[in-house]
């Protein structure tokens, strides 16, 4: 399972890699603290539409292209762990399921950690 957040957040640090952005200087553009901005790109506080949009005029791209998979995934994140390299297809297949399930736990646990963020209403 993708979590979309971190899609997002990953995609907004390629653009910042891309155009040499520091985080104040997106954080002034969008509108919020550097704190703020800090918060948002290490996925403990949600973005919202509104600021995804600012952020994707800023850098001259799309909001769709600030939500896209990359296109290939790569396996070395899931079967390379603590223990080395991983050598069989069952060993592989159990960190995928492990990879599944920590990404399904941050995502509830960010959930509810912006829980009320998530309920306002985005204002445009």
């Amino acid at each position: 399972m993708v979590d979309i957040n971190v899609v997002v957040t990953n995609n907004i640090a390629d653009q910042m890699k891309k155009h040499n952005t520091k985080q104040i200087d997106l954080a002034n553009v969008i509108g919020v603290k550097k704190q703020v901005m800090s918060k948002m790109l290490n996925g403990s506080r949600m973005i919202s539409i509104a600021e995804l949009r600012r952020i994707a005029d800023y850098f001259h791209v799309s909001t769709d292209d600030l939500m896209k998979n990359p296109v290939a995934v790569c396996e070395g994140n899931v079967v390379m762990a603590f223990m080395g390299k991983v050598n069989t297809e069952a060993a592989r297949e159990a960190l995928r399921t492990v990879d599944e399930l920590a990404d399904m736990i941050i995502y509830h646990a960010n959930v509810r950690a912006n829980a009320k963020i998530m309920s306002e209403t985005w204002e445009m």
